[in-house]
């Protein structure tokens, strides 16, 4: 454990280059290049110089910590910006923190510190802890009438372990059980009958558990998994015998692990971390939910605020989540406001709430009442074909300015001006008695250049 300043000097020699080493290897290893932050997915990782410059770049880093504590910030910050927020909330990440919080200590990382970076099969010396010459055991104790695990959170439990988990007993009143017994037996489990009564099950784990050192003298760990605090005397008798005794216990969603050696905590959620969208999806999904909005409320204009809320209830995701996801230099906001063909957003004042509505809106759409504010209620007047047009200018200008493309559809352009001055375009050419249509009128200006496309006409601005 480094303690003070002048420990981190000594242990970093071996602690810190493991742990940059460990963090290389998990990047160049990885089967899913979603897991990789977008940045940095171009980059050819197997190449040894990018390797190198990664490492170097860590040791550089880590190295200024100044305790143990300190280690860690600085090493989760690292893995926020390499790796992207899918695998951030992953199962896999939270593994890979538990073997880098495994690492911290000089003991267990000098086992790791000499095995080369080329070995791409890592996994049985880095996820079930010591090396093959390394003797040892870890033994799981499971009280099922008090705490059921599934597969997964097993394989958590095997990530914590320095030892590799080789025997497994399960206490419980089979008879009550169901087709328990079946299950467990077929994952391995020793399985102890008990009889029914309160307790019965941690009685006869802790009559069991307190001499199995004897029956097997190679353990080294022991996980005591049961949310009853009775068997904190069994964990005690085990760690005055040598043994590493790890207490699991679940609350609600989650499986708590005490290491009662060190007082180190790992925790694990129960619940699947939802799916993130494709662009594609998540695109469709928020109109569908301002969809829905926009019928359910009678009212065009939906806060943003109340869209994050609603997509957040119906995929258990916000809106920032999704689009950290897919774009690492973009806020929630970006979403609307970089798509002007799919969403229209506004904003009266930097005080004011932000509304988006669709492009897919129905001439009697109007605004809110909280969008009819000064600011709105002076637009500008278009009482000239020199107001339409500049008007009409400053729009496209508008929808271009974060655009790769520097033309926006007729119809979208037309919907817009609706939305900016409160009037159908044909009315404003009716009113200032214009010959022709929409169309017509933008082929006759010098400053709009219209051409046809095989979906529609696509207007742009000519070259002063």
């Amino acid at each position: 454990m480094f303690k003070q300043a002048s420990t981190i000097q000594e242990n970093g020699t071996i602690v810190v280059p493991t742990i940059s080493h460990y963090v290389c290897r998990t990047l160049v290893n990885f089967q899913h290049p979603n897991w990789i932050n977008p940045r940095y997915r171009h980059i050819p990782w197997q190449k040894p110089e990018h390797q190198s410059s990664l490492i170097r770049q860590l040791n550089q880093g880590l190295s200024q910590a100044r305790n143990r504590e300190e280690l860690l910030v600085k090493l989760q910050a690292y893995l926020s910006r390499l790796f992207s927020v899918e695998f951030l909330r992953s199962p896999e990440y939270k593994v890979l923190i538990a073997k880098l919080e495994q690492l911290t200590d000089p003991d267990i990382a000098v086992l790791f510190a000499n095995y080369p970076l080329g070995d791409h099969s890592p996994s049985h010396l880095l996820f079930n802890g010591r090396s093959a010459k390394e003797t040892g055991i870890s033994i799981l104790l499971l009280d099922v009438e008090n705490l059921t695990l599934d597969i997964e959170t097993e394989k958590f439990l095997e990530t914590i372990c320095l030892y590799p988990m080789q025997i497994k007993v399960a206490f419980a009143n089979w008879r009550s059980m169901g087709k328990k017994d079946l299950e467990y037996h077929q994952r391995g489990y020793q399985l102890i009958h008990v009889p029914a009564g309160k307790d019965s099950a941690d009685l006869k784990m802790s009559t069991v558990g307190s001499s199995i050192f004897v029956h097997y003298p190679t353990a080294k760990e022991v996980l005591v998994c049961s949310s009853d605090q009775g068997l904190t005397h069994l964990c005690n008798a085990l760690q005055t015998h040598g043994l590493t005794v790890y207490q699991v216990t679940k609350n609600k969603a989650k499986i708590t692990v005490l290491n009662t050696r060190t007082s180190q905590i790992n925790t694990y959620s129960l619940t699947t971390a939802p799916e993130i969208p494709t662009l594609d999806q998540f695109i469709l999904q928020l109109q569908e939910i301002i969809k829905l909005e926009q019928k359910r409320s009678h009212c065009q204009w939906i806060k943003l605020n109340r869209v994050d809320i609603l997509y957040k209830d119906a995929y258990n995701l916000t809106i920032s989540q999704v689009v950290a996801a897919h774009f690492s230099d973009y806020q929630a906001r970006d979403i609307f406001v970089k798509n002007p063909h799919i969403f229209v957003v506004h904003k009266s004042s930097e005080k004011s709430p932000s509304y988006v509505t669709l492009f897919e809106i129905q001439s009697s759409v109007i605004e809110p009442v909280a969008l009819l504010d000064t600011e709105l209620s002076q637009k500008t007047l278009i009482e000239s074909l020199e107001d339409l047009e500049n008007a009409l200018v400053k729009i496209i200008k508008e929808l271009t300015l974060n655009s790769s493309e520097d033309n926006v559809p007729l119809s979208i352009l037309g919907t817009q001006f609706y939305q900016k001055y409160g009037i159908p375009i044909t009315k404003i050419i009716k009113k200032l008695k214009l010959a022709g249509n929409f169309q017509k009128l933008l082929n006759l200006s010098t400053a709009f250049n219209l051409d046809k496309t095989d979906k529609d006409w696509r207007v742009k601005l000519n070259s002063p």
